[in-house]
């Protein structure tokens, strides 16, 4: 059953959308195939992404309300209550990241198993879509993605550096909860998501075929347009959002 839906809702899709591409793409350039898919793909699931930029600048917009909460006196429970009440007052969802993480990783990893398996398109297209005439591996005429590629692995990890860097920060602790577990880790998190996990993606890129590192390039360079695009539009209904919860 879960086999099923695998390859119906993910697998055979990507796999013919690939195809697709690689043959209306001169010289049946596969990179450049895969660097549409990825915004192909990036554009689908743009509006999960944008609530996920979206809620962590909210939430540390309400980082000092949660804070009074905390200071409050109340019991666990009643905290709780208050907390979940703030979180709907401002339809605010601290766990709404999940929604774009699950689905990105079943999407790469799919990406992953088409790239692996079927870049010969022997099998799995639909009826209505044919298998490429030329699937040119040369990316540009130059880079090779069937071999791992040093300059397609620090352009990688550099992507996914300056990913980390755009994303919202996390909260501020305040005064009182600086050597609190939750700000330790916290800190840390971000700092190896800024510092250690570029080169954890560099690794990848790396290790694998050439193919999956210029998807991993091209979903970080859409992820950094993306943030940007979010960060400035969204300025000035989260700069309202912040003096209503400051008024309220």
């Amino acid at each position: 059953m879960l086999s099923y839906i695998w390859n119906t809702v993910l697998y055979q899709p990507l796999l013919n959308a690939l195809a697709f591409l690689v043959s209306v793409v001169p010289g049946g350039d596969v990179g450049i195939a895969v660097i549409l898919l990825t915004v192909l793909v990036k554009l689908i699931l743009f509006p999960l992404s944008e609530k996920q930029i979206r809620n962590q600048a909210a939430m540390n917009i309400l980082a000092p309300e949660l804070e009074k909460i905390k200071k409050s006196g109340a019991n666990k429970e009643e905290q709780a209550k208050l907390t979940f009440e703030l979180y709907k007052k401002h339809k605010t969802n601290p766990f709404s990241g999940c929604l774009v993480i699950i689905p990105t990783l079943l999407v790469i990893i799919a990406l992953y198993s088409v790239f692996i398996k079927e870049l010969n398109f022997s099998s799995g297209l639909y009826s209505f879509v044919n298998a490429p005439a030329q699937v040119n591996m040369l990316f540009l005429g130059i880079i090779d993605l069937t071999k791992a590629s040093i300059v397609l692995t620090l352009l990688a990890g550099v992507s996914q550096y300056f990913q980390a860097y755009f994303m919202p920060k996390p909260p501020a602790p305040s005064p009182s909860s600086l050597n609190s577990f939750q700000a330790n880790f916290s800190k840390s998190m971000n700092t190896q998501m800024k510092y250690i996990f570029p080169f954890i993606v560099a690794f990848i890129a790396y290790k694998y075929l050439g193919v999956v590192a210029l998807y991993l390039i091209a979903n970080n360079i859409f992820t950094i347009g993306q943030q940007i695009y979010v960060n400035k539009t969204e300025k000035k209904v989260l700069e309202v959002e912040a003096r209503v919860v400051k008024s309220s």
